[in-house]
């Protein structure tokens, strides 16, 4: 008998209003019975009922703890049916105020939206509705005075106005909510956006789709390890000024941490043109796939630094820069370090220490795998043996492999093409290239060629 699209906290008055009018529209048709003869003289046992009930609901409604409010408001529905059918008991079953009396328990009850509630309503109605045909010892009147009709209609009336007026009214404070919710959210989003610039993107979504807890824990995996900087770049460092230094490095820095993501590594850290990336954590494929992945990331990074050789040259950088790279594939301590307060997700482990001194040992464009990463892609990459090397921290010399490229990319198949020669630099990706744009490269080689071929039948 009452509205219940309702807010926990403000729905116990809601409702009252709503259950007031409809216990008073029932007394009202109560009242009229007995002046037409239809009530029995317990009538002023239901009229007390009628006037006491919904002051009994709303206190009762307050003082339900917030845990339990789901349970509330279909517990109340279920007694208001209850009631109900007593109700049309008493009023000898009489069809239009009887009809009435349901619709107002079914238009509180279909607001909840529940099939077995309201099939759990009608049920706790007809039982009423059965006690109290035992209870008042009262016969069957289908046809009662017009008056105790009208009167029923008229209850009903007012209780649906109210109803719907409380009803918009809530709905308007809810779409306010909603406009303030949404705003919140957008607000949230650009937030988590924005600190998602100072962490890896695989930590960000782990950290909000609540699979990784944010504490201080941390845990054993057998993870990739990759360090890698550029080589040269110290010496360029005091040739230019630091804007453009700056933007070269951030340019760096950017195109890397592209690829880095491209094959899902999770990127550690930057320290200052260094890159510390590992793959195997949040989510791994396995040593061997991580690995593999690794080496790819590396091998694709050294083709790409061709391409930003060439764009650095036309803006004036005539350092020949290079990039260097170590990887390794061990066990390593991953979590989150620091303070309760101030964390670092990060690895530690001599296996991390492994890998940044295979970078230093690397030469410039070489790309070293210890000896446990090089056992996991011997089949898909071509590698070099380098010997042994020296490695501080470790008592022993550790055998170093330089990586070459991809087995597939070395036969008659290899899909690229390059070539690196004071005053000409081309690198070229053939899989990569448009179909509409390979006959503009090839008019453009061609007559790149036979300029050539012409200037030096000049010089000879």
């Amino acid at each position: 008998m009452l509205n219940t699209r309702t807010e926990p906290h403000t729905a116990p008055l809601y409702e009252f209003y709503s259950r007031s009018v409809a216990f008073i529209a029932a007394a009202a048709t109560i009242i009229f019975g007995q002046d037409y003869g239809l009530t029995s003289d317990a009538y002023h046992y239901v009229l007390v009922i009628c006037a006491v009930y919904p002051f009994l609901t709303y206190f009762a409604g307050r003082a339900v703890p917030e845990n339990f409010q789901p349970y509330r408001r279909p517990t109340l529905l279920l007694t208001d049916s209850l009631l109900t059918g007593c109700f049309i008991a008493y009023l000898h079953f009489a069809v239009i105020p009887s009809a009435l009396f349901a619709i107002l328990v079914n238009t509180s009850v279909i607001t909840l939206g529940s099939f077995f509630l309201w099939a759990g309503s009608i049920l706790t109605m007809t039982v009423g509705a059965y006690v109290g045909y035992i209870f008042f010892q009262q016969g069957i009147v289908l046809d009662v005075h017009p008056t105790i009709e009208i009167v029923a209609i008229v209850g009903t009336a007012c209780h649906l106005a109210v109803t719907a007026f409380y009803s918009a009214k809530q709905n308007a404070q809810l779409a306010v909510l909603h406009t303030k919710l949404t705003l919140e959210q957008k607000r949230q989003q650009n937030l988590s956006h924005k600190v998602a610039k100072y962490i890896s993107p695989q930590i960000w979504e782990s950290i909000f789709s609540g699979s990784k807890e944010v504490k201080l824990e941390t845990q054993r995996k057998k993870l990739v390890v990759f360090f890698s900087d550029i080589k040269g770049f110290t010496a360029l460092s005091e040739q230019i000024e630091s804007e453009a230094l700056t933007e070269l490095l951030n340019n760096y820095l950017t195109e890397m941490t592209n690829i880095a993501l491209k094959y899902g590594g999770t990127i550690d850290k930057y320290i200052g043109d260094s890159i510390m990336v590992f793959f195997g954590d949040p989510k791994t494929q396995g040593a061997k796939k991580d690995t593999l992945a690794c080496v790819a990331m590396a091998i694709e990074m050294r083709r790409h630094m061709k391409v930003l050789r060439q764009k650095w040259r036309a803006q004036g950088v005539q350092t020949p820069l290079e990039i260097r790279m170590g990887i390794n594939t061990g066990y390593c301590t991953v979590g989150n370090f620091g303070t309760e307060s101030r964390m670092d997700y990060t690895i530690i482990g001599k296996e991390v220490n492994m890998a940044s001194r295979l970078e230093s040992a690397a030469e410039a464009g070489e790309i070293l795998l210890s000896h446990e990463s090089y056992a996991l892609v011997q089949d898909k990459i071509i590698c070099r043996e380098k010997g042994s090397i020296a490695v501080k921290g470790f008592s022993r010399p550790v055998p170093v492999f330089e990586v070459v490229d991809f087995r597939h990319n070395l036969g008659g198949k290899s899909s690229f093409i390059e070539h690196d020669l004071p005053g000409f630099s081309m690198y070229m990706d053939t899989n990569r290239i448009n179909n509409y744009d390979r006959e503009k490269i090839a008019k453009s080689l061609e007559q790149a060629a036979a300029r050539i071929k012409s200037q030096a039948r000049m010089k000879g």
